[in-house]
Parts: C-alpha cells; structure tokens; sequence
C-alpha cells in the first residue's frame, strides 16, 4: 500500500478578520439569500480542499461552522496578518486564499491555479486584472510564501502584494480568467449594503439558469 503523503493537498483558507466599517456589521455573517454569506463561500469552495480555516479574530461568532478558526498570530497587521496566520497553521504544502465577502468565488479558477502553481512550481498563482493583482483569488506554496510574509510584517509593509517581487510568481491574465469566470464577477467584494443588495439580485438570476 502506497503510504506517502499527496503532496498536491490543499488547504482552504478563509479570512474573515475585518472591521466591516462600511457595511455596519460582520459581513461574513449578514443574511444573503436567508443564509449567512460565509456558508455560501464554503460550499463553493471545501470540495477543493482538504482542510478549511476560517481567519478570525472573533473566532466565538463562527463556532456554528464547526470549522478551526484562527486568531490573528501577530495582530494588527491587517489581511496580510491574517494571510500569514492561515499560511502558519495551514497543514497542507499549497494554501487556496480567499475573502468572506466575494459570494461569487470560482472554484474552477481556484483549480486552475492549484494546476498551474503544482505545474509550473511557482510560489503564488495570482490573478492579474486592469484593476491590477487579486490576492484572495490566489494559491500559495507555503513553505516558500510564510518566511517571506513574515520578513514583510517584521519590515512593517503591509499591502498585500508587496512581498510578492521576492517569490515567484505566475499570473492569470484576464484572457484566462474569463474562461473560468465569463461574467467577470469572480472578486466582486461587498463592501456596501448598496453591493450586498445588488449581489443577492445576481445571485437570484444565476439560481434560475438551467443546469
């Protein structure tokens, strides 16, 4: 019996660590279609992976997920602190990164650059956009991506993609995506009741397109 670990296991990490200030209240946990967002996050997204760990620092609010949640290991330093708490308890080489509050997530994207980071043994699979890089529609090789985050925080830069030059990294260009995401709708993030009403409103639409 062939016992050696697969070293393509993924872990899904899901952070879920800010203030909300716009939208009043804990997006990931708002009411969208009668349930809460997150659930609708998660069931797009865990058949991708082998485990799941929701980044939090309110880890009492999503003990009804039955899922590991993750306080902030060096607080204070936004969601690239909170992308280094999931790569640091991660068990699993290639670490799928995504928000709680992007109800339309690709999990056919997500596939394609777990495929392509495996492939081309990049360290970060990023999609690339006019907008320019999406770091929570992204893969991460682990072991190579914490110590360079880790330098990141300790140099106190902050911005998600500042680290990025010293790893290597493949983007997915808007030519690509589109075949995974025609409507282009896969890193809408709500920040807004304004954007959160008008995310239910296509998510209603897509619910009634034949199968």
């Amino acid at each position: 019996m062939n016992t050696k670990p697969n070293p393509a296991r993924l872990s899904l990490a899901l952070l879920s660590g800010g203030n909300s200030e716009r939208m009043g209240q804990d997006k990931a946990l708002m009411s969208f279609l009668g349930r809460p967002l997150i659930l609708r996050i998660l069931e797009r997204l865990t058949p991708l992976a082998d485990e799941t760990i929701i980044s939090t620092n309110r880890p009492g609010e999503y003990v009804f997920l039955g899922l590991p949640t993750c306080p902030d290991l060096r607080p204070g330093n936004g969601a690239l602190g909170g992308l280094y708490t999931s790569l640091a308890v991660a068990k699993f080489p290639y670490v799928v990164a995504t928000a709680c509050d992007m109800p339309f997530v690709s999990p056919s994207l997500f596939e394609y650059e777990r495929d392509l980071l495996i492939e081309s043994g990049a360290d970060v699979v990023i999609p690339s956009t006019s907008e320019g890089l999406e770091p929570l529609h992204a893969v991460y090789r682990r072991e190579t991506c914490l110590p360079v985050i880790a330098a990141a925080l300790d140099a106190w830069k902050l911005k998600l993609v500042g680290w990025l030059s010293e790893v290597k990294v493949e983007t997915v260009p808007s030519e690509v995506r589109i075949r995974f995401d025609p409507q282009g709708l896969a890193f809408w993030n709500l920040n807004t009741p304004e954007e959160f009403r008008k995310a239910e409103e296509r998510a209603k639409l897509e619910s009634q397109l034949p199968a």
